[in-house]
């Protein structure tokens, strides 16, 4: 049986992601040898938990350049992929069709949950209840009032998966 995985921001090929730090200012937001290194990490992590018959969701920002040569790497990643488009994903539709099923703005299709690349105001989560989102990185969506997280957003960062792909019943065993 196939299953359903998550993953964004993997901004393949951006050496200066590898230069960012977290909140604290101190702390790397990535800790790899070079980009080379980050970008096999994430492939291998890939390949080890999804199949290729496995439907994968990337929930935006897949690589910082504008060339088809930069989305060369997703032909090495199984699964079935669909593309929420992040704010960084600036290729041509033709050359994401290469490696991807389809190219979707925001996904409604599974029950419960709406896929995004930028969290949804939480007013908006009353039709829908879970917003898988990225965009974040290391950051999470805060309670207004008592900022601590709030648990109808989960987010499927690289920096928050361990570069491994997450998958929906984990995201449904997180979410109950």
């Amino acid at each position: 049986m196939a299953n359903t995985f998550f993953c964004s921001d993997h901004h393949f090929h951006h050496s200066a992601i590898l230069t960012f730090t977290r909140n604290d200012g101190v702390t790397p937001l990535r800790v790899f040898d070079n980009v080379e290194h980050m970008n096999e990490w994430m492939v291998y992590s890939h390949n080890r938990v999804v199949k290729p018959k496995d439907k994968v969701y990337f929930l935006g920002d897949v690589t910082m350049a504008r060339s088809a040569e930069s989305l060369e790497i997703l032909g090495r990643m199984n699964g079935e992929k669909v593309l929420i488009k992040g704010n960084h994903d600036h290729c041509k539709a033709e050359q994401y069709l290469k490696y991807f099923k389809d190219i979707r703005a925001v996904d409604t299709h599974i029950k419960d949950f709406v896929l995004t690349h930028v969290p949804l105001h939480p007013d908006c989560l009353t039709r829908w209840g879970t917003n898988i989102h990225g965009h974040l990185h290391s950051n999470v969506v805060l309670r207004e009032l008592s900022k601590l997280p709030d648990p109808r957003y989960v987010s499927a960062c690289m920096e928050q998966i361990d570069y491994t792909p997450i998958s929906l019943e984990e995201i449904k065993a997180k979410v109950r």
